[in-house]
């Protein structure tokens, strides 16, 4: 085929013109043939990454700081300085080494991640239908579509069966567009092409089968994505992480300006005043920030790893730091989720085995031979020991003619069978959501509401069973279900996870707001609810909820119901949806294909390693224990890896931010340069190194229990809080090398250079906590280690022999003591102050910043259309 067909080609013609353009059939494919189109049309991917050594090093290159950094190497060598040179080539060789080995760490963990989660869809290949990887797909494959699923390439529906799709990525509508076969008009809008399914879309209701007639960048997604950047969208992290660097550079470009300006007038050498301008520029600039960022990203996706938490993108692991809303099923999280029978009873409340072989007529397994089925509810009867008499099913002899599988709109399940009697007789019988059979039930028995009530009063799970006379009946059509007699209830235990009460705990400590939508009955909900002592705002069913037209009121109710029960798929995407909306981020946990819209919807999508294919594919995060307690640990390490970064960022904007404005007064009142060009670089490679040690340190409690993310405003007035500070003290140490110690331009520079190294990294000790340091909140032994060391290093270079080389001479024991006395006051002046800092409500972080758009939207789909190939 020279070119794939367009949308509007397809759309306006049938589906046997579209086989025969794409060269196939209502059967598919051969293995031999799609083998062979995928050789000559490539993967149905709309874009490849690939992890090369080259590509990340040039990306570490790319980096405005880092220029900056080579620009005045450079330039130092021209103008003769070449210690200055040296000590610049250190810092580019460190952050570069550092940046390239995490970020090639990370991308080689992302592509580790990324194998073992596999996205497949159902193609029919060689006459029978299959699981085949998506990015396996080829124009004329025949596909199978279920609930839940992202469309994997552009299809032409063949047939349809309640087949809705949600196309708001594509289309903007919030509301999901029903299908069908028949072909539209030509000239007919993508929104109304009904008889075509669109890759990236998502399955909202009923299946279908469609033939591939577009895949790649050749379908409708894959073009919006291709011509996207082809980086991913930012994070509100990675984007404060930007703003914060365009701070500090537009300070240093600020300082550099005035320093050089002050230096050219007071007639110093214009070559120094050059250098020393560009090496407060530098100073100023969070030369390491990236490998820090990158470091902590890369211990915390293996310590996830180790809290059995995978992550199928780093990012996630800033979104997991950022929830504050789970919204979360019941089965197997809230519970057990080992379902097993408890009694089949009568309307009245009393046993009656009736009850139960009706129950088991109407389940998948065949009547005749009994065995397991693929539902929980349905394999629990056919393991209770009642359902067999003399090792035989109680069902057997029967014969069943038609099945009608149980959705989520209907909530039931009927069959046609025929049972021996007397005379054969042939029933209808129905199972399913005991308010949905009951209403199509005549005759009601009377007791029969308080019976059901009282069994949801006990928490168990109930199921009721109907049926009625249905001769001639050979197929079962929703039509059907009515005019039925109700026969009784099976009741179903499944038991409140006991660990669950110490993992709800744990979230509500982390400040996560946790909402049960479960297609169980409210009332149940609420008593497991109860149980585990998770307390509930109220609750609402899906009826209630459909019955809300105005998206403000439904907004309200979201925000004030904690157990959505009965709920449809497209109703929990619409919670997820609506919680967003109002600014809170989402997370959303879930493990069957009816969870799989959802999943898509959420901030962070979270499945479990036993779940569905449909909901793997579906989310971010796979656990592989279906434990609350383990995604709290993730959030916790999200929020962990946040706050470590932080501290850094903090450290740039208090002593870096201070050290360089207290350099850039100096020069215009000293009559020599404050600190030699290299000797600030050296402070700061110095200071820089230690700060490496800041991914290791330990986060107390109260930063773990709040959602983590960016303020800029938050970071800019802790700068010009605590920079002063730094400042004061640099002056004070000014008035002791001039006025007491009678210091030259060697000895002032050495005195500043050990009392500016100790202050600014002795400071990270008390902005890591906003709790009294060592005494309450202790640092991590490498914290420690580092910033002993950094200082060690520094003040032994000033007794080195390299001193002389680099402009540093020895200070009297005087000097040393009276260092000791300043960084002890100035310490404490910064825990005085960052009490009252901290005590103002202004000076809390900000309301989350809301940059998630349809370009996020977009890659956030284009990951499960994504080729990676290894280095």
């Amino acid at each position: 085929m020279a070119q794939p067909l367009t949308f509007a080609e397809a759309a306006s013609a049938s589906v046997d013109d579209v086989l025969a353009t794409v060269e196939s059939s209502h059967d598919g494919l051969t293995s031999t043939e799609a083998a062979a189109r995928l050789q000559r049309d490539g993967p149905n991917a709309v874009r490849t990454e690939r992890v090369r050594a080259i590509v990340i090093l040039a990306h570490q290159l790319n980096n405005a700081v880092l220029i900056l950094l080579a620009g005045t190497a450079v330039a130092s060598v021209f103008l003769g300085d070449r210690t200055q040179a040296a000590i610049i080539g250190i810092i580019l060789l460190v952050s570069i080494s550092l940046g390239f080995v995490n970020e090639y760490r990370a991308q080689r963990a992302t592509e580790a991640m990324h194998s073992r989660v596999r996205h497949t869809t159902v193609v029919q290949r060689d006459g029978q239908f299959t699981p085949v990887d998506v990015g396996d797909l080829v124009t004329g494959d025949v596909i199978r579509l279920t609930l839940g699923e992202a469309v994997p390439a552009d299809l032409r529906l063949i047939s349809v069966d309640g087949l809705s799709c949600n196309e708001g990525l594509l289309t903007g509508e919030s509301v999901s567009a029903d299908k069908q076969v028949d072909p539209v008009p030509e000239g007919t809008a993508m929104a109304d092409a009904t008889d075509l399914a669109f890759m990236g879309t998502i399955v909202t209701a009923g299946s279908g089968v469609g033939v591939v007639y577009a895949t790649g960048a050749s379908a409708e997604f894959g073009r919006i994505a291709a011509s996207l950047d082809t980086r991913a969208p930012e994070t509100p992290f990675q984007l404060g992480l930007r703003k914060f660097s365009y701070l500090l550079l537009w300070v240093a470009v600020v300082l550099t300006i005035f320093i050089l300006l002050t230096n050219l007038l007071m007639r110093r050498p214009v070559i120094d005043s050059l250098l020393f301008a560009l090496a407060i520029a530098v100073g100023i600039t969070p030369q390491l920030l990236p490998a820090v960022v990158s470091s902590s990203l890369a211990n915390g996706s293996a310590q996830l790893a180790k809290r059995k938490v995978l992550v199928k993108r780093l990012v996630c692991i800033e979104d997991l730091g950022d929830v504050d809303v789970l919204v979360t099923d019941k089965t197997g999280t809230l519970t057990e989720g080992h379902i097993s029978f408890g009694a089949a009873v009568d309307p009245a409340g009393n046993p009656d085995p009736t009850v139960l072989r009706l129950g088991l007529l109407s389940t998948d397994v065949d009547p005749a031979t009994g065995g397991a089925s693929g539902n929980d509810m349905d394999d629990a009867l056919w393991q209770a020991p009642a359902a067999r008499a003399d090792g035989q099913p109680i069902t057997q002899g029967c014969t069943r003619i038609a099945l009608l599988a149980f959705d989520h709109t209907r909530r039931m399940t009927s069959t046609v069978v025929e049972v021996p009697g007397a005379q054969d007789q042939r029933l209808l019988v129905t199972k399913g959501a005991p308010e949905q059979v009951m209403v199509q039930c005549v005759d009601l028995p009377s007791g029969a509401q308080r019976t059901l009530d009282g069994l949801f009063e006990q928490g168990l799970r109930v199921v009721a069973v109907a049926s009625r006379p249905a001769p001639g009946l050979t197929a079962v059509h929703p039509d059907d279900e009515r005019a039925l007699h109700l026969a009784g209830f099976l009741c179903f235990a499944d038991n409140p996870k006991e660990a669950a009460r110490d993992s709800l705990r744990q979230l509500h400590d982390l400040q996560i707001e946790v909402k049960v939508a479960t297609g169980d009955n409210a009332q149940v909900a609420q008593k497991v609810c109860a149980d585990l002592g998770l307390v509930s705002k109220g609750a609402i069913t899906g009826s209630q909820i459909d019955a809300l037209h105005d998206d403000a009121a439904f907004d309200e109710m979201v925000a004030n119901t904690t157990v959505f029960a009965r709920v449809t798929p497209e109703q929990k995407a619409r919670i997820v949806r609506s919680a967003r909306g109002r600014g809170r981020s989402v997370a959303f946990l879930g493990d069957g294909v009816n969870d799989a819209p959802a999943l898509h919807a959420a901030d962070v999508g979270i499945s479990v390693d036993s779940a569905t294919d449909v909901a793997k594919d579906a989310a971010d995060v796979v656990l592989l224990d279906k434990d609350l307690g383990v995604l709290a640990d993730g959030v916790a390490q999200g929020r962990r890896i946040f706050a470590n970064t932080i501290k850094y960022v903090l450290m740039g904007t208090s002593s870096n931010f201070g050290n360089m404005f207290s350099a850039a007064a100096a020069s215009a009142f000293l009559t020599f340069l404050p600190m030699l060009p290299g000797q600030i670089l050296l402070n700061n490679l110095l200071y820089d190194s230690s700060q490496l040690a800041i991914p290791t340190d330990r986060v107390d409690a109260e930063q773990l229990r709040a959602p983590s993310h960016w303020d800029v405003g938050f970071i800019r007035r802790f700068m010009l809080t605590f920079g002063p500070i730094s400042s004061l003290f640099d002056f004070l140490t000014f008035a002791l090398m001039l006025t007491v110690l009678h210091a030259g331009p060697p000895e002032f520079r050495t005195g500043w250079f050990v009392e500016s190294l100790a202050t600014q990294t002795l400071i990270i000790f008390a902005i890591r906590t906003r709790r009294i340091p060592f005494l309450r909140s202790k640092p991590s032994l490498p914290l420690v280690f580092a910033t002993t060391a950094a200082i060690a290093v520094g003040v032994g270079i000033t007794l080195s022999p390299l001193a002389a080389e680099l402009g540093f001479t020895s200070l009297p024991l005087a000097f040393y003591l009276a260092l000791v006395g300043l960084t002890i006051a100035y310490l404490l002046l910064v825990e005085a102050t960052k009490k009252v800092f901290y005590d103002d409500p202004m000076h809390l972080a900000g309301p989350r910043p809301r940059i998630r758009g349809q370009a996020h939207r977009i890659d956030r789909r284009a990951a499960r259309f994504t080729q990676h190939a290894g280095s």
